[in-house]
């Protein structure tokens, strides 16, 4: 049984999509910048790796007073619920409300970065309920712009009425269903729509992701969003160690760039208030394209991770993700990585061997 009802062909007259909201206001401006965006990034050339101990990216080393760690919240805003059981997705939603009216590639990316955790909930046209129990995909809300569809997906309840107004009709007969990000997101590149619009009553209108972004983002996430959803969530005692359980799973992104001194390529760090040293680690390369640098998103395995913490022993651990919400982990915290790192330097080490006995 499909869950999600799929965009029928173009020269197709059956849907069982109910197009709702047509905005033609929306210009083809959005479009061209947002397809600017993923040709950009599909178009970006691999950092090749360099080793941790070619210092800090960007500025010089600051004096300890002057502490290097990210300047924004390092948590998520505490939870809130439009309605029981509906938890809003805040973080998102802050993104949409602080992008410009005109939206330029930072505000895009900001937006896609944000969209990678938590909840979106989509409208049902009808008794999302019936629907399943008779086998038919559901009946999603769309929005028809340039000819074009859109699936409209919103931030919390809120945002969900904002988008029903005042028919009573209306509002009687729509259902809404929760579903992680990743679950959304997956399903616009799959069922074919030409991409998603965020609370398209508020200032979600603003910022339109088509599927070619969509698609780039979930080819480089970890199909589950484990750290950006660890992060926006409440923290535990439990938090960083499932971090780094994420680490040890799938790897991360470090940030590449020009050292100061032109002499070849750095790796970024920060600097605690105390002169600790962290290296920078992204849970996606999104996380390095909203920090507006010069340095490039380069990805490294668990073991080239560990191999890093080997190689700078004066290094005090990780910061995850400094756009925030952000965490730093500890050294000892990241033993798993130094003993995977171990490890593959004990396979390599008889895979030589074992070169040279042939030899």
């Amino acid at each position: 049984m499909a869950l999600f009802s799929r965009r029928p062909k173009k020269n197709s007259d059956e849907t069982d999509e109910v197009p709702v909201d047509a905005q033609a206001e929306l210009s083809d401006v959005q479009q061209d910048v947002s397809a600017a965006v993923a040709a950009e990034q599909a178009d970006a050339e691999p950092v090749p790796f360099v080793p941790i101990s070619m210092s800090t990216f960007g500025q010089p080393v600051p004096p300890p007073e002057q502490p290097r760690l990210p300047q924004v919240p390092e948590t998520a805003p505490e939870r809130t619920e439009g309605r029981p059981g509906m938890p809003d997705n805040t973080l998102l939603r802050t993104a949409l409300v602080d992008a410009p009216e005109k939206p330029d590639n930072a505000a895009i990316l900001g937006v896609t970065r944000q969209a990678l955790q938590g909840t979106l909930y989509l409208r049902i046209l009808g008794d999302a309920q019936a629907q399943v129990a008779a086998g038919e995909p559901l009946r999603l809300a769309i929005s028809i712009m340039n000819d074009k569809k859109f699936l409209l997906a919103y931030t919390g309840a809120d945002a969900v009425q904002a988008g029903l107004g005042s028919d009573a009709d209306e509002n009687a007969n729509t259902s809404v269903l929760g579903q992680p990000s990743q679950n959304v997101l997956r399903n616009v590149v799959d069922a074919g729509y030409d991409g998603i619009v965020f609370d398209h009553a508020g200032p979600g209108r603003r910022i339109v992701l088509p599927t070619g972004l969509i698609s780039r983002a979930l080819d480089q996430a970890d199909p589950d969003f484990t750290i950006k959803n660890l992060l926006a969530g409440p923290r535990t005692p439990e938090t960083a160690r499932a971090v780094v359980d994420a680490l040890v799973a799938r790897g991360a992104w470090i940030a590449a760039g020009p050292r100061p001194d032109g002499q070849g390529m750095g790796v970024a760090e920060a600097r605690s208030a105390e002169g600790a040293r962290y290296l920078q680690v992204f849970s996606h390369p999104l996380e390095v394209l909203v920090l507006r640098r010069e340095d490039q998103p380069m990805p490294l395995t668990a073991a080239q991770l560990g191999e890093a913490l080997k190689s700078e022993p004066e290094l005090s651990g990780f910061l995850i993700d400094a756009a925030g919400p952000w965490i730093r982990l500890e050294r000892e915290q990241l033993d798993p990585l130094i003993t995977i790192a171990d490890a593959a330097e004990t396979v390599d080490a008889a895979a030589e061997a074992d070169a040279s006995d042939e030899d």
